[in-house]
């Protein structure tokens, strides 16, 4: 009893056809679906698809719209044959969030909710994970928590012991908001990291019904986090020139205020030009404000190496 998109399994691109008749079959008004590759990662191998009469001549490859830039529609097509996959309805409604639900099951079957959160989606359609928002909005938190249980409790019953995530859409119809289950993620992901930096540095415990988090001391505390942060010439710093500049903003994880930017993957900075980053704070507001002041830093120190 858990809302989700309609959805098809396809053995390759020549199920897509058939597949997409079944959707349109059970719901007459799709316009868009996404297909999506078994072995994708972060929303990599999924390819949006029209499929309004007036596209329905076009062949296949000519309306399929790529998350990843980097290969065509027939590579993507016989990446498909080789890995199979999915093809679903997409949600649309007047406000679209991409939120997710953690879940820890014990051995002995018991499901916890460990926490919520917006995923920060980017990429050519949007698909692209890049960050997520502790915790979910507080409008849709206890919503996505309680349908998140019901799948977890059913996992239960199927024997998965551990940590998992489930991927939610929500949409705004009407003034409601409206969950659909897209994705069970059997894997610790890229919410997993920062909220053990959360819990670890404040010692506290996240209440789903409440879709709140408190520390120890029982403030409020809310981050922004990203394994993504980079930009251009980031490459040319080290990570002593990364601890130097947190220190110099004054943006580091100050442990008497239980506030400020947390790092994680220091050492791609010179490989990959890239970093992540847990940006704590008692709102939203005051962590994506330590998020900024940090990449701000990284960007003016690049541009004075540069000038």
């Amino acid at each position: 009893d858990v809302p989700h998109p309609v959805g098809v399994e396809v053995g390759g691109s020549d199920d897509l056809a058939e597949a997409i008749e079944e959707i349109r079959a059970r719901r007459p008004d799709v316009r868009e679906v996404v297909v999506k590759h078994n072995s994708g990662v972060s929303g990599l191998g999924n390819a949006l698809l029209r499929v309004a009469d007036s596209d329905g001549r076009l062949p296949l490859a000519e309306r399929m719209e790529l998350e990843d830039e980097e290969i065509d529609a027939e590579a993507y097509l016989s990446a498909l044959d080789r890995e199979s996959g999915i093809v679903e309805e997409r949600i649309v409604g007047e406000d679209f969030r991409s939120p997710s639900v953690q879940l820890r099951i014990s051995p002995a079957g018991q499901v916890d909710i460990l926490s919520t959160h917006d995923q920060v989606l980017g990429g050519p359609h949007g698909q692209t994970y890049f960050g997520c928002h502790f915790p979910a909005d507080g409008e849709y938190a206890a919503l996505i928590a309680s349908e998140g249980l019901k799948v977890g409790r059913r996992l239960a019953r199927e024997g998965v012991i551990g940590r998992c995530a489930v991927d939610f859409v929500t949409v705004r119809r009407e003034g409601a908001w409206r969950p659909y289950a897209l994705e069970i993620n059997l894997r610790s992901g890229g919410t997993t990291h920062p909220f053990f930096v959360l819990q670890t540095l404040t010692d506290g415990a996240y209440d789903p019904l409440a879709g709140e988090y408190r520390t120890r001391l029982g403030d409020l505390k809310r981050y922004a986090a990203t394994d993504h942060l980079e930009g251009p010439g980031y490459s040319s710093l080290t990570p002593d020139d990364l601890l130097d500049l947190v220190a110099e903003r004054s943006v580091g994880w100050d442990a008497e205020r239980e506030e400020g930017v947390a790092l994680h993957m220091v050492s791609a900075l010179a490989v990959a030009g890239r970093i992540g980053l847990t940006a704590i704070g008692d709102t939203l507001d005051e962590a994506r404000a330590f998020y900024y002041a940090a990449k701000e830093a990284l960007d003016e120190r690049v541009a004075a190496l540069a000038g």
